[in-house]
């Protein structure tokens, strides 16, 4: 059973790990397709570089493979994998019932799975890390400033 994933995966964090994680378990081979930064339209555009996020991802034990997406379609991969599951995690914003048809219309007959599972912790969310990355900085900055007027 060959499962799909897709994600921007920007920020690694442990809820991409347990996304990833429920992906693997439906199936026997778990290939996943990061997103293009060209094509990341519906939330900030990504810190990093493509090529190094499907290298993080495909680093990750429950992940066989990870490619890069289509630039101009992104259903292109999905017709070279042929997947039998595609899933999605939790917050993705496709709809199922659209995935599936627009799957049916390219003669692909693949099942669509939302993956209700979500990981519990404070910095579960790219924008969460980059909101504290700013807070530590700022706060440094200041400290750093007191030091060099000697207060």
């Amino acid at each position: 059973m060959k499962v799909v994933a897709t994600g921007t995966f920007d920020i690694l964090h442990p809820g991409h790990i347990r996304f990833l994680k429920e992906a693997k378990a439906l199936g026997d081979e778990l290939i996943v397709i990061v997103a293009r930064e060209k094509n990341v339209k519906h939330k900030p555009k990504p810190i990093i570089p493509e090529e190094q996020r499907r290298r993080m991802v495909e680093a990750i034990k429950y992940v066989d493979k990870a490619i890069l997406g289509d630039e101009k379609d992104m259903f292109k991969p999905i017709m070279d994998i042929k997947p039998d599951i595609i899933v999605l995690g939790y917050d993705q914003h496709f709809d199922e019932k659209w995935l599936e048809e627009e799957l049916r219309k390219r003669n692909l007959n693949c099942k669509v799975v939302r993956i209700k599972a979500k990981e519990e912790c404070e910095y579960c969310s790219s924008a969460k890390i980059i909101k504290r990355i700013f807070e530590v900085v700022k706060e440094r900055f200041k400290e750093y400033e007191i030091k060099l007027r000697g207060v």
